[in-house]
């Protein structure tokens, strides 16, 4: 009897002394990385992203945002609603900002609530939602997040600014170790390191959001980089075109120098959250973690730098604009593929949800990605996106944002788009896959019928109901 529990004794110390991941349970951590205005196409300049993400995992061809303006999008991410559901139309209150979604009570049922519920430590780093903390007080972490490391102050400096962390303002100052993107590098190993427990990390760093400010050690790096000259550079013939973009002038010669000088300075910006992304791969490797964590990559929405007539800006139903990257890496996800099924970020959370077993709300209106990280497609996925913008009555935001608002369906073949003005965009994507010529005038009626129709499916749709409008194809 001696020997049999001194032999039991043994095992448990046995049991004791392996890595962590032998007595973890076994569903699966989860961490999000959603950068600021980076537009798809980009991720093959970072060695960190690409070794790590890309080589190693799924790559969306067709992800796309529900409103290219930052704060309806992140607030489409955090409660799987299209802007027309959760009502934050605009980066600033009242119509919009930090201080509408947390008036409007949508804090308490987000992504972090509902995996925290499902037993997951959570935690948000980075930026939240504009002009966090509003009327809230500096300490103030919103429901759902056991840990939080969110600026108050001097958010998009990256350097000398003020850092809520867990309820407790600390000051940054203009050290190089007080880079943001390298603060939060810190704070995400510190969290993966602390607890055996599967956890939900939301990691939001800054750039390349303007002013971009790189680490000192990346601020000579892509010397000579300049801005892609894709067809829709300083588009020549806009004749076709709502006013908005007729009156546009073609890009000066210093128009496109300063896109020039903004491309490399977005992509030096990016180097630092090329950084994390490695600190982060290396604390999962190190404890053990790596083959039982999801790491989603993406982006807010994406950025105009010369394009279509913009020196600079986002918020149009432009490809540049509203295409971002998402790539995923994960259990059973295929290493170095890609998908070309549409999928949007009102899709992320119910993936989130279904990979960790939490219960998605009866409101959410996207759905699971998890069959296309598998490498299978269900009979019924989506055929349509939606994407909304509303212009800001605020007269400086709505100087920054000269497009009308506007409904817009993004289908495998299409962009079509509606306007307030009335006007009306059309591209067949096919043929057209840089959007220079709008057939909306002189399109097939049958076609412009049935685009309409899905069209309004989806921008009158809530909750289950847009999961059957986002499947409506040509009769």
């Amino acid at each position: 009897m001696l020997l049999r529990c001194l032999a039991c004794v043994l095992l448990l110390l046995s049991l004791a002394a392996e890595p962590s991941s032998a007595l973890r349970v076994s569903r699966p951590s989860i961490v999000v990385i959603l950068a600021d205005d980076l537009e798809a196409g980009t991720l093959g300049h970072f060695p960190q992203i690409t070794r790590h993400l890309v080589r190693q995992g799924l790559s969306f061809d067709r992800f796309f945002t529900a409103d290219s303006w930052c704060c309806p999008s992140r607030s489409s991410i955090l409660r799987s609603q299209y802007v027309h559901s959760h009502g934050v139309w605009t980066n600033t209150a009242p119509e919009g900002g930090f201080e509408r979604f947390n008036g409007s009570g949508l804090e308490r049922s987000t992504i972090g609530t509902w995996m925290q519920d499902a037993g997951y430590r959570t935690a948000y780093m980075g930026k939240y939602l504009n002009h966090y903390p509003g009327p809230m007080p500096e300490t103030y972490v919103p429901p759902g997040w056991d840990s939080w490391h969110v600026p108050v102050r001097g958010l998009y400096d990256e350097y000398g600014y003020r850092l809520n962390s867990d309820g407790d303002p600390v000051e940054y100052g203009w050290a190089e170790r007080d880079h943001l993107a390298d603060v939060l590098a810190g704070k995400a190993r510190g969290f993966i390191e602390a607890d055996d427990r599967p956890f939900f990390l939301f990691l939001a760093p800054v750039a390349p959001h303007l002013p971009a400010n790189p680490p000192v050690r990346h601020a000579e790096a892509f010397g000579d980089a300049t801005a892609p000259r894709t067809p829709s550079f300083d588009q020549a013939d806009v004749s076709e075109e709502p006013a908005w973009l007729r009156e546009r002038p073609r890009l000066t010669p210093s128009e496109k120098d300063r896109a020039d000088e903004l491309h490399r300075t977005r992509m030096r910006a990016m180097l630092g959250v090329d950084d994390l992304v490695g600190t982060v791969m290396d604390t999962l490797r190190k404890t053990g973690r790596l083959d039982d964590t999801y790491v989603f990559f993406t982006s807010d929405n994406g950025f105009h730098l010369g394009t279509h007539r913009l020196p600079q800006g986002k918020t149009t139903p432009f490809e540049e604009a509203i295409r971002v990257p998402l790539v995923v890496r994960g259990p059973g996800v295929p290493a170095g593929a890609s998908t070309g099924e549409l999928s949007a970020t009102v899709d992320l959370g119910p993936t989130f949800a279904e990979l960790g077993g939490a219960t998605v709300p009866s409101f959410a209106e996207g759905r699971s990605m998890t069959p296309l990280l598998r490498g299978g497609r269900p009979a019924r996925w989506r055929e349509n996106v939606l994407v909304e913008f509303a212009r800001p009555a605020n007269q400086v935001s709505a100087a920054q944002t000269p497009v009308p608002g506007y409904r817009a369906l993004r289908t495998r073949h299409h962009t079509y788009v509606v306007y307030e003005t009335g006007e009306e965009q059309l591209y067949d994507l096919r043929d057209d896959p840089h959007q220079l010529r709008n057939l909306a005038r002189r399109a097939d009626p049958a076609l412009l019928e049935d685009l309409r129709a899905r069209l309004e499916a989806m921008r009158t749709c809530s909750g289950a109901t847009c999961r059957t409008a986002d499947t409506l194809v040509p009769p």
